[in-house]
């Protein structure tokens, strides 16, 4: 006996086939717009763009970015120990040589300047001691050698009146020995005497020149500071604008610590960024086209950093034209290397028609508005230009829109639109 089914089973059965229906319904329209599109054999005027072939010079040109940056940018830093007393002009302050940017408190240089000026004061004291007291052994010394030449001179008198009298009896031969003896000990004497003055001259001659340097040293470490001191006052030697100053009232700072930046808003330079990709065809001296907006700057390669960076070359580039009124600091450019140039080539705008292929094919358009295709060569090529080496003549007409749906054609006509 025949039950009859639930439902739930009846509504969900009815479900799937009219899903069914649908998808093959929209699969038949699918089918017939895409051959429709298949068959299609003409395109409207206004919807591709049509350009000539002319020639003229194309450059091989590689792809970077890059960033405006001023011509110079002069860091000033703390020329001593100080804190920051007074903040007298703020960034974006245009300044002129000689104008005043921060006030430090210099209390703590100055302390050790004076310390450094009473021990260099202290140092030449004991200098003029030294050399007072040299003076006097020198003295001494000199005195006491006068005094044992008499005192030889006496025992050679003494020899001669002993020698004298042996001969007539009145001494004795241990009397001439005895006064021989002691002119030899007294001509000795003299000697040592003598050996040691020169060495107490040579001696504290030198234990006076090494204190002399070292004055000398330390009058120099003096000067230092004081040349330090007096930059402290922290004055521009240039006209341009503050981009960056220290404004921490209070702050301490130590020697060589950065206070302010002050850069020439007159001229500029571009650091510029690519690929490391490219690493190998970047080199000192390449053009450059820089673009701004709708303004082309040109320039060369400068400087090309040796070190790579997350995958990134920095290179830096000098504009023939610095001082342009398009330059504005810290603006992002587009960035074009010239690695090659063709002075007269066949050329065509650059467009989506073109793929990057050496060997491609693309729609002439001929005197009768049809648009043939056909295999061309290209060659050098940049973000305006493409060189078409072989294939096509300067005054035909390309299409450089994308028609690559219309790829199974050989020909493809050209309706004009109509006017309203």
């Amino acid at each position: 006996m025949d039950r009859e089914l639930a439902p739930e089973l009846v509504t969900q059965t009815r479900r799937k086939r009219g899903l069914v229906i649908i998808l093959t319904v929209a699969a038949l329209v699918g089918a017939l717009v895409g051959l429709r599109s298949w068959l299609q054999t003409s395109i409207d005027a206004d919807k591709v763009r049509i350009v000539t072939a002319t020639v003229g010079p194309v450059e091989n040109t590689l792809n970077a970015t890059g960033e405006i940056i001023p011509a110079y940018e002069l860091m000033i830093t703390s020329p001593v120990r100080a804190s920051i007393r007074r903040v007298l002009l703020t960034p974006g302050t245009r300044v002129r040589p000689g104008q005043a940017i921060l006030e430090l408190d210099k209390s703590i240089t100055q302390i050790d300047y004076q310390k450094a000026a009473d021990q260099l004061a202290l140092r030449r004291n004991g200098i003029d001691q030294l050399r007072l007291k040299l003076n006097k052994n020198l003295y001494d010394a000199d005195i006491n050698d006068q005094i044992k030449l008499l005192n030889i001179n006496k025992l050679h008198a003494e020899l001669d009146d002993a020698r004298r009298l042996l001969t007539v009896g009145g001494k004795t031969q241990e009397d001439v020995t005895r006064a021989e003896n002691a002119l030899r000990i007294a001509e000795l004497e003299k000697r040592q005497l003598e050996n040691e003055l020169a060495y107490n001259r040579q001696s504290m001659g030198a234990s006076l020149q090494e204190s002399q340097l070292q004055a000398q040293i330390e009058a120099t470490n003096l000067s230092v500071l004081d040349r330090k001191l007096k930059q402290a006052d922290i004055l521009t030697d240039r006209a341009g604008v503050l981009t960056w100053v220290n404004e921490r009232v209070g702050a301490a700072v130590n020697e060589g610590e950065m206070l302010a930046k002050l850069a020439d808003l007159g001229s500029f330079r571009v650091e510029g960024s690519c690929s490391d990709t490219y690493a190998d065809q970047l080199k000192t001296g390449l053009p450059v086209i820089v673009r701004i907006n709708e303004t082309d700057l040109r320039g060369q390669i400068a400087q090309v950093k040796p070190t790579v960076q997350n995958g990134i070359v920095q290179f830096t580039i000098e504009l023939a034209d610095n001082r342009h009124p398009s330059l504005r600091p810290n603006q992002k450019v587009e960035v074009f290397v010239v690695t090659n140039r063709r002075a007269r080539a066949v050329r065509v705008p650059n467009g989506p028609a073109f793929k990057g292929k050496r060997q491609q094919s693309i729609f002439v358009v001929d005197g009768n508005s049809v648009a043939h295709r056909r295999t061309v060569s290209t060659g050098l090529s940049n973000f305006d230009w493409v060189e078409v080496k072989s294939g096509l003549q300067p005054g035909e007409r390309v299409i450089l829109t994308d028609l690559s749906d219309y790829e199974h054609l050989d020909q493809l006509t050209i309706t004009p639109t109509p006017k309203p």
